[in-house]
């Protein structure tokens, strides 16, 4: 991948104006605005549904899955999702998932009970990148275009991907079911696999059970979430996991958001190096220091600003919202197809019992291909929904 040196602020945010920034992603709105009809253009949101979930782990990992959280201070073998239904004047229903994260404030019941009453009598349009609606902008956004006639994905961009890389995710299991995990992602059509490293386990015979159950065109990165702590100790297992052909990049390896450390690993560190975004990127842009950043979090004003930072600078997005429902897996999915600078999305709904949607997330050959319905194209299953819902 090619990629600019020596970037300054003053060159990026030129850059940024050259390509258009935010502006072109207005016109993308602009376009979707003029292609809905002179009524659906005037709908206003009537009603809404909050919807609290929580679906346990899946069978397979949930014992050993429980058991790692709690070696990390988490006491959990469920993710709860807040599903919000949004209806219009139209007839239309807009679907979101409101927890982002798993201490999303914004996708507690009351909270996003309050957020909804605010949009009732008002346009969805009205609400365009506003990222203090939380998830419940995948919604607005699922409104907008089904009025339109488009799939989210050309809200943002007029000519989206068709398909985007989808990465398998896996937590920090023991060596024999990391390697059954990785099968299992590999027999679903995944070619890019993130997993987890932790101190209670050997990242190395990890990596050995892991690469003998799948074929060699598997790319693996390795998270530690800046667990390694120190210099030297990252180096050392860097230096050791680059002896498996199928590992690219470790994410955090110490210090997370700390310049510096990766200062240090610059041309010494075997792998590639991904980096959680942090409050100022320029830094890590400007010295070369990351081949990737990680993005979790908000999905409106903010996630569009870096994926064209993404997209001028040459480095890379890595996105990974909390996408615990498959609402939020295929929003997310739509986000990656229309911005160029993300290149991979994660994918965690496989840990647990049921994404809760009609739609298989169907991989093939690594990739996703992004639904062309208008809207999000992706139905709740209604009968999974009863059988999860909580309070």
């Amino acid at each position: 991948m090619n990629r600019m040196r020596r970037y300054s602020r003053r060159d990026f945010l030129a850059a940024l104006g050259s390509l258009g920034a935010m502006g072109t992603v207005q016109l993308g709105f602009g376009r979707a605005y003029a292609a809905t009809s002179p009524s659906a253009a005037r709908q206003q949101i009537t009603g809404f549904e909050v919807i609290p979930v929580r679906v346990p782990m899946h069978e397979r990992i949930r014992e050993v899955f429980a058991e790692v959280y709690r070696k990390q201070g988490i006491d959990r073998d469920y993710y709860d999702s807040t599903l919000v239904k949004l209806y219009t004047d139209e007839g239309l229903v807009g679907l979101g998932d409101a927890l982002l994260d798993v201490e999303d404030s914004l996708g507690s019941v009351p909270r996003a009970e309050a957020i909804c009453r605010k949009l009732v009598g008002r346009s969805p349009w009205e609400f365009l990148l506003d990222e203090s609606l939380g998830g419940i902008l995948m919604a607005v956004y699922d409104l907008i275009g089904q009025a339109a006639g488009l799939p989210v994905s050309r809200l943002f961009a007029a000519e989206p991907k068709k398909k985007i890389a989808q990465t398998w995710w896996c937590q920090c299991y023991p060596p024999e079911l990391m390697a059954s995990e990785a099968k299992l992602g590999y027999d679903r059509g995944y070619r890019i696999h993130k997993v987890k490293a932790r101190p209670f386990e050997d990242p190395v015979e990890q990596a050995e059970a892991i690469t003998s159950a799948i074929p060699t065109d598997v790319r693996i990165w390795a998270d530690t979430n800046g667990t390694w702590e120190t210099l030297e100790y990252s180096l050392k297992m860097g230096r050791r996991l680059a002896r498996f052909p199928q590992y690219f990049a470790i994410e955090t390896p110490c210090d997370p958001r700390s310049p510096e450390s990766f200062r240090r690993l610059k041309g010494r560190f075997p792998l590639d190096l991904a980096e959680h975004i942090p409050s100022d990127p320029m830094p890590f842009i400007r010295e070369n220091l990351v081949q990737a950043l990680v993005v979790g979090g908000p999905i409106g004003k903010t996630l569009t600003q870096r994926a064209l930072m993404a997209e001028v600078t040459g480095i890379p997005l890595w996105i990974q919202h909390g996408i615990f429902t498959g609402v939020a897996q295929v929003f997310q999915a739509h986000q990656a197809a229309a911005f160029p600078g993300i290149q991979y999305a994660v994918s965690i709904t496989h840990v647990i019992q049921d994404d809760l949607t009609v739609q298989p997330f169907n991989m093939k050959e690594g990739l996703y291909r992004i639904p062309t319905e208008p809207g999000l194209g992706v139905t709740l299953d209604e009968n999974a929904v009863d059988k999860f819902r909580r309070g």
